[in-house]
């Protein structure tokens, strides 16, 4: 019979561990992910960032994060954090404390208060847009206090209105 040169394997000597995990760029930590095949009807509330490519109804509370629904992604929810950008769809008011990207793709149906947003060509938005400046917006609360949001309760909003017509042409 013919033998190979080599030794064979014997279960006493067992080869030294050299696996080393890759670490990644960021920690897994920081980004939630919820697939394509996830539902989910609730309140949606976290300290990461969130990416969704399933199916989420109710509404998602994530006020120092970006929220970002995938080309999947399909949201019947308000929107409240940081950032957030569509790629998918989403039917429900989006409150944003920094930006809101819109991309080709994406679709919204509802109100965006934001301080940033950006649209790309292509991309669909159906509601009214409140941009606002957080700068002016702190020196007024110093200085008026609680008159502030009596004179934006009072105060016409006509940039619904101008909006709505752009969004459906």
């Amino acid at each position: 019979m013919l033998q190979s040169p080599e030794p064979k394997y014997t279960p006493t000597a067992a080869p030294a561990n050299s696996y080393a995990p890759v670490k990644p760029a960021t920690s897994p930590m920081d980004q939630a992910h919820i697939g394509r095949s996830l539902v989910i009807k609730g309140e949606l509330t976290g300290a990461e960032s969130l990416f969704i490519d399933g199916r989420v109804e109710g509404s998602i509370s994530f006020p120092d994060n970006r929220v970002t629904i995938g080309r999947s992604g399909n949201v019947a929810a308000n929107i409240t954090a940081k950032e957030v950008v569509i790629m998918g769809k989403v039917q429900g008011n989006v409150d944003c404390t920094d930006r809101l990207d819109i991309r080709n793709e994406g679709v919204l149906a509802g109100d965006v208060i934001t301080h940033r947003i950006s649209v790309e060509e292509g991309a669909i938005l159906r509601g009214g847009i409140e941009v606002r400046n957080p700068e002016k917006k702190d020196q007024k609360t110093q200085s008026q206090g609680n008159q502030t949001q009596t004179n934006a309760q009072n105060k016409p909003e006509p940039p619904k209105a101008v909006a709505a017509t752009a969004g459906n042409a």
